[in-house]
């Protein structure tokens, strides 16, 4: 999974087709348990590009896209958000699927 170096990059990605942009940070437990099963998903799902967001890093992002707990995932396609899984709760990889089923 590719990790986001610049807001500038954030705004170009989420105009292209099918990002899910993942929320996280090294120090948050919920977020290293995901981690084992995130290539998996990314494997399923290769039809979406699945970027890494540094929640400590890009804080300010963040806060204007109303991210407050993490692991979170929020989806663009062609700038338009079609969906988000934003919460504090430690998420399954059947959640996280769920969430993209949901996506189509």
């Amino acid at each position: 999974m590719q990790s986001l170096q610049s807001v500038e990059q954030f705004h170009e990605l989420k105009n292209k087709e099918r990002v899910i942009f993942v929320f996280s940070a090294d120090w948050c437990k919920d977020c290293v348990f995901i981690k084992p099963f995130l290539p998996a998903i990314e494997e399923k799902y290769a039809q979406y590009t699945f970027v890494q967001v540094d929640r400590d890093e890009y804080i300010d992002l963040c806060g204007e896209l109303d991210v407050f707990g993490i692991p979170s995932f929020i989806a663009y396609n062609k700038g338009e958000e079609i969906g988000r899984f934003v919460s504090r709760d430690r998420k399954t990889q059947e959640e996280i699927e769920n969430f993209i089923e949901g996506l189509k």
